[in-house]
């Protein structure tokens, strides 16, 4: 088998094992780059209550936020709070955060909620796993830059050639011009 036949075998071969893998990185490369019009991991839930106005001020005790938890009819059990001001607190519970504007008594609830297909992409995408998939990512690349190389080898023959080198050139460039804009 000569060079090109093995090389045309490899890249097909190649090319069908990337698939499910170049889908997971390209889908969550896209929801990853907009993160600042969406949150692609997590899909937020948000509702407003009311409850009477607190003559609570200043910063407030655990005695205090317990109270305020009581009132709103939540457990008396609370992870952590924040008072970003004066006049609001941040209640952190198990999976939701509480908002309580003291003076009005406007409560908002916030609940984050992962989203089912996203949140499993990013999490492989951005390596959260760790272990075995590191070394998974790792052979994917592998299987890229094979796939890049072996694909340079199928270049085609007679007056196409000129087009392949010059498509082949402008994929070389292309990550180069944002470096030089931007970095």
């Amino acid at each position: 088998m000569g060079l090109r036949r093995f090389s045309h075998a490899l890249h097909r071969d190649l090319g069908y094992l990337c698939v499910g893998l170049t889908l997971v990185y390209a889908l969550s490369g896209i929801a990853v780059n907009h993160a600042h019009h969406w949150n692609p991991n997590y899909q937020v839930a948000r509702s407003e209550a009311r409850i009477a106005p607190s003559d609570f001020r200043g910063e407030l005790s655990a005695e205090q936020i317990l109270e305020l938890l009581r009132r709103i009819g939540e457990p008396p059990s609370y992870q952590n709070s924040f008072q970003p001001d004066p006049e609001s607190l941040w209640i952190f519970v198990e999976g939701r955060v509480i908002e309580v504007h003291l003076p009005s008594g406007v409560v908002a609830y916030e609940r984050a909620a992962p989203r089912f297909f996203w949140h499993a992409v990013n999490f492989l995408h951005l390596n959260h796993p760790k272990k075995a998939w590191t070394w998974i990512a790792d052979l994917y690349a592998v299987g890229l830059i094979l796939l890049a190389l072996t694909g340079l080898l199928l270049l085609a023959r007679g007056r196409m050639r000129r087009r392949c080198l010059l498509l082949t050139l402008a994929g070389i460039l292309l990550p180069i011009l944002p470096l030089l804009l931007y970095y």
